[in-house]
């Protein structure tokens, strides 16, 4: 005997769902580009500021080394 049991698509429950989420992963490759460039432009116009952070110096030199 077959399920009389109605089927919702899957995709049409989880649009929304994943236009948030696509929203949220945008948001924060913006955030963290924008983080990347002002931190750049800060140990470049502050270069006292070097080896006082680890993490710091560690993305300034990757996004030297990638451009």
């Amino acid at each position: 005997m077959a399920d009389a049991t109605p089927v919702t698509s899957p995709v049409t429950s989880l649009a929304p769902a994943q236009a948030a989420a696509d929203r949220a992963g945008e948001q924060r490759a913006a955030l963290r580009l924008r983080h990347s460039q002002r931190l750049t432009a800060l140990m470049e116009s502050r270069r006292d500021l070097r080896g006082v952070h680890a993490l710091a110096d560690f993305v300034d030199d990757s996004v030297r080394w990638s451009a």
